[in-house]
């Protein structure tokens, strides 16, 4: 009996110490930045699962280490059930528990076919490499918070200029491993810390150099870029008291001063339908004396269906481009199952119309008269690698509006403005960004913060475009060489009776 209880006692310490190890690694994600404090946790995670006797436990220690790094990491999202607090303020715990524990399976599955083939370091690693690519895409993906995330404000994010997110991912399992399997093959503590500090210090050492690698100074005489940020709160936004003042403030800023070459307003700016919207525009070109880029909503050929889109205006108020967003954000944009939620008496958070918004195309290049060609991205696009990329065009600037707002006032919008940071780095292409409520930012190729406006501020912001730096690695070859890799390595570790054990 002592030795039974002893047995529970050592599974319950280490559920615990799984929760802990998984929180500890959420402190690498914007605004925490921990790299290593997250990166020494992630070894720690490997640790603890290795040591796991039966797959199943496997599985729940994975499961247990996902709840507690998405819990920490994504707890924002709570912030946009207490917009109406008194309509959906009850799903807010609903919310968090599910997506952390939803997303937490995927390690849970990643954990349990570790185990059932058998366990290992290097089999665990692999298969939770897979488990965080697989999430990029499954139901539409969310590869926010990625576990190549967790360098964070580091010089290791430069990684993505070579692999991409996913890559970098693979990349910082792998050498999580390293330590451990130095202690199980030499028991020599002082080898495996001098591992684990060598590994930091080798990632942090090229990500120094690909900082300073072929980068170039911004010319004096290039396009002047105005980022206007009105900071319209979002129970606020659409409130009819305060949807003139917000507009007004948009129009003065933009505005002010000398004209700049192209002045970008933040995703759905515009309180009004592009359709009924022709004295608006007119009235904002007459003002802005530029062309100017505006988030705005409009109808799609079902009359009861509507677009989040974005327009380019000439300065005769003339719409030159129009992109829609392509990447609805389930649940927020749209409803999966909309009958069912319909019965509830529930819709998409969101959009203000009852059948939700309608995806566009897809990726695509616009041509801005003065600044170049230009990639747009609405918001929750930015989240997405693979959006970046036109087969057989290159932008030489990406351009992202988006509505901050929904995400609070401390960490979500910091983890947007990273995810943003992220895109640049792994196109070598700046990157303009207007948001509602902040951070407004330009960002160069190598993902600097050239200039930005504080979060939950109002005002504008001029800036010179960066240039565009010659296409990176990933850029000419997306995510295919680390997805080559990765099932390379599933297919190698599945059959290691024909490849020999693995330790």
């Amino acid at each position: 009996m002592p030795e039974t209880r002893l047995g529970r006692f050592a599974v319950g310490s280490d559920r615990s110490v799984a929760l802990f190890f998984g929180a500890a690694m959420a402190t690498g994600l914007a605004p925490f930045s921990l790299g290593p404090v997250a990166f020494g946790a992630l070894v720690g995670c490997l640790w603890l699962a290795s040591k796991a006797q039966t797959p199943r436990r496997m599985a729940v220690l994975g499961w247990l280490m996902g709840l507690g790094y998405f819990g920490l990491g994504l707890h924002w999202i709570v912030e946009p059930f207490f917009v109406d607090a008194r309509t959906t303020g009850w799903m807010a715990p609903f919310a968090l528990l599910g997506l952390a524990g939803g997303l937490a399976l995927f390690w849970a599955l990643a954990f349990w076919v570790a185990g059932r083939l058998g366990g290992g370091l290097w089999r665990l690693a692999i298969f939770w490499a897979l488990a965080e690519t697989l999430r990029g895409f499954v139901l539409t993906g969310f590869p926010w918070a990625l576990v190549g995330h967790i360098w964070s404000g580091t010089a290791v994010l430069q990684w993505g200029a070579f692999v991409g997110p996913y890559g970098l991912t693979i990349l910082t399992l792998a050498l999580a491993v390293l330590p451990l399997w130095s202690w199980v093959k030499l028991r020599n503590a002082a080898v495996s810390l001098a591992f684990l500090f060598g590994v930091w210090a080798g990632l942090m050492g090229v990500g120094i150099w690909q900082m300073g690698a072929n980068d170039l100074p911004i010319s004096k005489d290039a396009p002047v870029i105005r980022l206007v940020q009105p900071n319209a709160l979002q129970h606020q936004k659409w409130d009819p008291d305060y949807m003139p003042i917000f507009f007004n403030r948009m129009v003065q800023f933009s505005a002010e001063g000398d004209r700049p070459d192209l002045v970008i307003w933040p995703e759905s700016a515009l309180p009004v339908y592009l359709d009924e919207a022709g004295p608006t525009l007119e009235y904002i070109v007459e003002q802005v004396r530029t062309q100017t880029m505006i988030g705005l909503q409009r109808a799609h050929e079902d009359p009861t269906q509507y677009k989040n889109a974005l327009v380019l205006l000439d300065t005769q108020a003339a719409v030159t481009a129009t992109y829609d967003k392509h990447h609805l954000v389930p649940f927020g944009e749209y409803m999966p199952l909309p009958g069912f939620w319909r019965s509830l008496g529930i819709r998409a958070l969101a959009n203000r119309t009852e059948f939700g918004f309608v995806g566009g195309q897809g990726p695509e290049i616009i041509d801005i008269p003065y600044v170049g060609r230009a990639l747009p991205l609405i918001c929750y696009e930015a989240v997405f690698a693979r959006h970046t990329r036109v087969h057989g065009q290159r932008a030489e600037v990406m351009v992202h509006l988006t509505n901050d707002a929904w995400f609070g006032s401390a960490v979500g919008p910091w983890q947007h403005l990273e995810q943003a940071r992220m895109r640049a780095i792994e196109q070598g292409l700046p990157l303009v960004r207007s948001a509602n409520t902040g951070v407004s930012a330009v960002i160069d190729g190598k993902g600097r913060l050239v200039d930005y406006l504080p979060l939950n501020s109002a005002g504008y912001l001029d800036a010179r475009l960066p240039p565009a730096l010659a296409p990176t690695i990933y850029a000419r070859w997306g995510d295919v060489p680390a997805f080559i890799l990765l099932a390379l390595l599933v297919f190698w570790t599945s059959f290691r009776r024909f490849f020999g054990a693995l330790t």
